[in-house]
């Protein structure tokens, strides 16, 4: 099978029956995206596909030879690191780090869906969705942190959005 992976072309030749989450970790040794629950309650396995989110223990690997997959290792590296890696840092939104790649692609994910004007479930209008504090909340509550950073998680998620942590926009010069 031929996948598109950070950009990159792999090939591999996974049981039919592989998740996309196995692919990853065990055959193209991509172990940034974890394997929390495996069974998409949790979020540790998310990665974006076309730029979506989804758990990627839920989603069989054929399914997606077509595709355009992100990880955590094509977001940025430690020399780059993208904008949403380096705010969980300054914002200390992690600990332990086990859900933080999972974390990390669905913000990118959920800011992406808040630019093209998708609301969610806490959207206080359908036409013009403001990113708020709970807006944000809503959105990332399909990723669990065992943990518990979930306040520093949504500030850093506000900062790299342009909000403060309030949900105030932040006044630029």
């Amino acid at each position: 099978m031929h996948f598109t992976i950070n950009g990159a072309q792999h090939d591999a030749d996974p049981d039919i029956r592989a998740s996309l989450l196995d692919l990853l970790r065990e055959h193209l040794g991509l172990t940034g995206t974890k394997k929390g629950c495996d069974h998409g309650q949790c979020g540790a396995c998310t990665v974006l596909v076309n730029g979506r989110r989804i758990n990627a223990c839920l989603t069989l690997a054929v399914m997606h030879q077509e595709d355009d997959i992100l990880t955590i290792e094509g977001l940025g590296s430690a020399d780059a690191l993208h904008p949403l890696q380096a705010a969980f840092v300054k914002h200390d939104g992690f600990q332990c780090g086990y859900c933080t790649p999972g974390q990390i692609c669905s913000a990118v994910g959920m800011l992406d869906e808040v630019a093209k004007g998708w609301p969610s479930h806490v959207s206080g209008s359908l036409e013009d969705v403001e990113l708020t504090d709970t807006e944000i909340s809503e959105r990332m509550s399909g990723n669990l942190c065992r943990c518990s950073a979930y306040p520093n998680i949504v500030d850093a998620i506000s900062e790299v959005a342009g909000l403060a942590p309030s949900g105030r926009e932040v006044a630029t010069s």
